[in-house]
């Protein structure tokens, strides 16, 4: 059976494997069961080239635009290409598209509602993807082949592969930078006879930055300071812990994912956080979808962007991580 024929039986019950689970697992996560542009609920439809779902309203204005701007598709219906599914796969979905293309969403431009008239949804759907009024300008696309950047750079092919690619085209440009504070683990796995030898590796992209290792402690105290620089096309930045073994691989203690998209959006939202009394500005909610163990709140801390962290690992019978993020923007 091919993957788009296995696609089209998603919501029934044959069992579905390959790419077209990964699909159906994407569509399950909370920021994919609303609509990307109005947030109607339970999205029908897609932009496989633009990586978000979509409800039938907004579809059709999407529709409007051409293929080339925006390729939709249904969810269920369709045939779904192999690069379909992996454009799709690649940009993560709703949140992550939108921490692009909605990156510098005025004030006085809010996002429609779903009862939102065709005329405005229409208006703010041309805005946002067609001429990229809310993207940052570095990042606009400037023909219908893929990003260029400042330099004239531009690549050829969609949203999804673009923007991953476009950071090892020109990698000195960067967001801002990220100052994690790994605190501390409680009650983390056994994997040597009694105990473990736990540290801790973050990933983001290709960068990576690893703890010291905390020789026979579950509840190892660290509190020492990472530091990851946030591409343009950022995505969740990966946390795992690992059991050092002298002789042997070290063993998976756990992993989790945070998304940098609630901090990072607020703080571009904001500006300049030093010219700020003590304040929340976002906050990432705790869902069935992500690891965290409470909501996490982005504040203005004595004229820092800070949020702290308390994730659940994931894949494994026990343990639990406190982190500490801080937002240094570059410019």
């Amino acid at each position: 059976m091919s993957t788009a024929n296995q696609y089209q039986h998603i919501r029934v019950t044959k069992p579905v494997t390959g790419k077209a689970r990964k699909l159906k697992d994407l569509m399950l996560k909370s920021d994919n069961r609303i609509c990307a542009d109005c947030g109607a609920p339970e999205p029908k439809w897609a932009s496989s080239n633009i990586g978000v779902f979509l409800c039938l309203k907004c579809g059709d204005v999407h529709r409007a635009l051409g293929a080339d701007v925006s390729n939709v598709l249904s969810v269920s219906l369709d045939d779904w290409s192999d690069s379909d599914i992996d454009a799709m796969l690649e940009v993560g979905g709703n949140s992550y598209a939108n921490s692009i293309y909605e990156a510098f969403l005025p004030k006085d431009h809010p996002k429609p509602k779903p009862d939102a008239p065709m005329e405005y949804r229409t208006k703010f759907i041309r805005a946002k993807y067609e001429t990229q009024d809310f993207l940052k300008p570095s990042l606009r696309i400037t023909s219908k082949s893929g990003f260029e950047s400042n330099s004239g750079k531009s690549s050829d092919s969609s949203f999804s592969s673009t923007s991953r690619n476009h950071a090892s085209e020109d990698s000195r440009e960067f967001l801002g930078q990220l100052n994690i504070t790994v605190v501390k683990g409680t009650q983390l796995a056994v994997r040597d006879m009694l105990t473990s030898d736990p540290y801790v590796v973050l990933t983001l992209g290709e960068q990576k930055a690893q703890t010291t290792i905390k020789p026979s402690d579950l509840n190892p105290v660290w509190n020492e300071v990472l530091n990851l620089s946030v591409p343009r096309n950022y995505g969740p930045l990966k946390l795992e812990v690992y059991d050092h073994d002298t002789f042997s691989a070290d063993d998976i203690m756990g992993e989790a994912e945070i998304d940098l998209q609630p901090m990072i959006t607020a703080a571009m939202a904001f500006g300049d956080p030093s010219r700020r009394s003590d304040m929340q500005i976002g906050r990432w909610f705790m869902t069935k979808d992500n690891a965290l163990l409470s909501d996490s709140i982005v504040n203005v801390v004595s004229g820092k962007v800070k949020q702290e962290v308390h994730l659940k690992l994931q894949n494994v019978e026990s343990g639990d991580m406190e982190l500490e993020l801080e937002w240094v923007r570059l410019d």
